[in-house]
């Protein structure tokens, strides 16, 4: 790949007209770029001209609060044309027009990328300076109910493609001066938006410092989503557990941010991204916080075994058929091949056959519209299941594992992907390795997992190193949220503290409405 060689800056020219003909140069003959060109002086010896994009400004405010405004000041204007040029752009910019946000530039590039942003940029005759008129206004979605991460008892508010609908929803969550959003472009043609959004005073300066270095290594013509973000940054490309977390919902990122995470915002993406992100937050879901402690820890409980039965049940099943069929009950063992009698295929081929088709009908379900989808999986699992026994291709009780595996799979959500990898895997080696084999990969698993790192933070932190604070009280069990008292240690949060002590409900010493004996 040959390196882009660097071409100095364009700067405006005294001209209005060769600096318009610079700029129809650089955007083309597209249809959707209005060049407006006027005289804004009562005489009319100052030509102007304003250029922005149809689509992707506010029409009304680029009409009422710069055209109008330019236009019925003119004698306003012509007061002001025999001080210098700079002067009369700056008279405009803080006497004439109604916009918030107005900055100056020099650079042609500068005012074409700016255009492109859906900015609106004001030159004028005899001036090397141009305004730029913050006059965003396309279409966007609504605020809506997440779809992926259902909320019960929580909020039910999720990010939408506009990125600044995202930061006002951070910031309606935490109204604290030290919530930072910090700014960047990535992408040398899509010029994509984004933001590290974190509170300063808790999340580490270093954890800060390393995120900017990351983005910015990243040279490529387009981000697109908030996935290839994640791609470059993650802490290593080649395993099959996500290092950096993502999500739809604000209270979520909120919570995340409030630890002493960081979270990253794509324009155009209704995800964001969390950082660190580590194994036990696969296992915590943010209803966990909003409900009581004790069924909230039975739930983490289940999760964590219905995804361990989704990677290994088939693996053990096939295992004990084809390897240790002294390990089955008798009368189990008897019902288990008077099924599989008379079936051509070994029992570890079934499983694959069953798990692959289970991966088929998930993925035309979830690309499919959603009236066809739901029809196709329910169908397509029912009938296909019960052809393939009255067939004699499968037995019934492999149909039943692979339908107890399907529905654990989904228990935990963000680990559906990789645990499908790992169940094929745990299956492949259980047919040709039985038990042993499976051990073998679990250990070589565990391994992997310890020696991970999300960020510079050990993926099994707590765990591995073992804090016993922080394993107690919000990991596999969530302790009261008057007993968080401190944020977690493994995030070396700048701020330790997150509540005051003492914060237990007791009931009053002296009740008032108590009848005395």
């Amino acid at each position: 790949m040959k390196a882009t060689k660097k071409v100095s800056p364009v700067n405006l020219s005294r001209k209005l007209e060769d600096n318009l003909k610079n700029i129809k140069d650089s955007l083309g003959e597209s249809s959707d770029i209005i060049i407006r060109e006027m005289k804004i002086s009562s005489n009319a010896n100052v030509d102007a001209a304003v250029i922005y994009i149809d689509g992707l400004v506010d029409r009304d405010l680029v009409s009422r609060d710069i055209l109008q405004p330019l236009m019925f000041n003119l004698q306003f204007i012509k007061d002001k044309v025999g001080q210098k040029n700079s002067s009369l752009l700056g008279c405009i910019k803080s006497s004439v027009l109604t916009v918030g946000q107005v900055e100056t530039t020099e650079n042609i590039d500068s005012i074409i990328s700016s255009v492109m942003t859906g900015q609106t940029a004001m030159l004028a005759e005899g001036s090397i300076q141009a305004l730029v008129i913050d006059t965003k206004g396309w279409e966007k979605r609504a605020i809506e109910s997440p779809e992926n991460e259902i909320s019960i008892r929580g909020p039910k508010d999720s990010f939408t493609e506009t990125l600044r609908i995202n930061t006002a929803l951070l910031r309606r969550k935490i109204r604290d001066p030290n919530l930072s959003l910090v700014s960047m472009q990535i992408g040398q043609r899509s010029k994509t938006d984004v933001v590290i959004a974190y509170i300063k005073g808790i999340t580490p300066d270093n954890l800060i410092e390393e995120i900017k270095q990351r983005l910015k290594r990243i040279d490529t013509d387009a981000i697109l989503d908030i996935g290839y973000i994640e791609q470059y940054i993650e802490e290593n490309p080649l395993s099959l557990v996500p290092t950096v977390g993502t999500s739809e919902r604000p209270d979520v990122v909120t919570a995340r941010m409030l630890e002493g995470r960081a979270a990253i915002l794509v324009d155009g993406s209704p995800m964001a991204l969390t950082v660190p992100f580590l194994f036990v937050e696969g296992f915590q879901n943010p209803d966990d916080y909003y409900a009581r402690p004790f069924f909230a820890s039975f739930v983490r409980i289940i999760r964590l075994l219905g995804f361990l039965l989704s990677i290994y049940l088939p693996g053990i099943y096939v295992a004990l058929k084809s390897f240790h069929p002294e390990l089955f009950p008798t009368p189990l063992l008897i019902t288990v091949a008077a099924a599989r009698e008379g079936h051509p295929f070994p029992v570890v081929l079934e499983a694959l056959l069953m798990l692959i088709l289970f991966e088929i009908l998930r993925e035309a379900g979830l690309r499919l519209p959603r009236s066809l989808g739901q029809a196709v999986s329910i169908v397509g699992a029912l009938v296909i299941g019960q052809a393939a026994v009255s067939a004699g291709l499968v037995g019934a009780p492999m149909v039943i594992v692979v339908a107890a595996t399907a529905i654990a799979s989904f228990m935990v959500v963000p680990f559906a992907d990789t645990g499908a990898l790992f169940r094929l895997i745990m299956t492949i080696v259980a047919g040709f390795l039985g038990l042993f084999g499976m051990i073998i990969i679990s250990l070589e698993v565990l391994s992997h997992l310890a020696a991970l790192r999300s960020l510079g933070v050990p993926y099994l932190s707590p765990v591995t190193p073992l804090n016993t604070s922080d394993l107690i009280k919000d990991t596999w069990l969530r302790a009261p949220l008057w007993a968080l008292g401190s944020r977690p240690a493994f995030l070396d949060p700048l701020d330790k503290k997150r509540q005051s002590p003492d914060q237990k409900p007791h009931p009053p010493q002296n009740n008032p409405n108590e009848r005395k004996s």
